[in-house]
């Protein structure tokens, strides 16, 4: 079986980022009217997914670092499937609903911010007391950094779908604005090369007493 896709330098550059960040993910290659999505999950708890020119053949789910390796190399077959290692849900094929729009710097901004809070916090510790690096990632991966007014409620934007898109490369050098997206209880991030979708299973620990707010 062939792996079906087209655009092998969009294809690359996924798959690249999401190996560096985890050698022994899975993604998975959904077909959809002349295009493939690609969908994997970060080791924080969180969906990206994007959409490239293609045909596969059928819903697939192989090694992250196969594919690459195969997509890299100029082959066209499909590495082994391994379907039974896909356990996590998707978001809704209508990606949901814009709730508000924030500029792609803005963005930038706060995952540069978060990255700088790590490295003082791993150098000086919190409060004059030594912290693992560890609980600090976790606890900054679950500050919600941007809080959006929709209708009658708040969206909460934590760090895990920041780091998500800035990581993943899915703001390239736009100047765009971002979208939030909602659906059920799904938060996401619409980004020019990709998106980001934190599963309703997911909770927020921390908040910030004061965090931006758009909208």
């Amino acid at each position: 079986m062939t792996h079906g896709l087209a655009a092998r330098t969009d294809v690359g550059a996924f798959l690249s980022r999401l190996v560096r960040l985890d050698a022994a993910t899975v993604v998975r290659l959904r077909p959809a009217d002349g295009h493939v999505q690609l969908w994997a999950p970060l080791p924080w708890g969180v969906l990206v997914g994007r959409s490239v020119a293609g045909g596969a053949a059928a819903d697939a789910t192989v090694s992250a670092a196969a594919l690459f390796e195969e997509v890299a190399r100029g082959g066209a077959n499909l590495p082994p499937r391994r379907d039974a290692d896909w356990r996590w849900p998707l978001p809704p094929a209508s990606g949901g609903q814009v709730v508000e729009s924030v500029p792609a710097d803005e963005i930038r901004r706060v995952a540069a911010a978060a990255a700088g809070t790590l490295r003082t916090a791993t150098r000086e510790g919190v409060g004059g007391r030594a912290v693992g690096q560890r609980a600090l990632r976790d606890a900054l991966l679950d500050h919600v950094a941007i809080v959006v007014k929709a209708e009658q409620s708040t969206v909460d934007v934590s760090q895990r779908l920041i780091q998500a898109v800035v990581r993943m490369g899915f703001l390239g050098d736009s100047t765009e604005s971002i979208d939030v997206r909602i659906s059920g209880r799904w938060i996401g991030l619409s980004a020019p090369f990709g998106v980001a979708w934190l599963p309703p299973v997911q909770q927020f620990l921390l908040k910030p007493a004061s965090p931006r707010t758009f909208g």
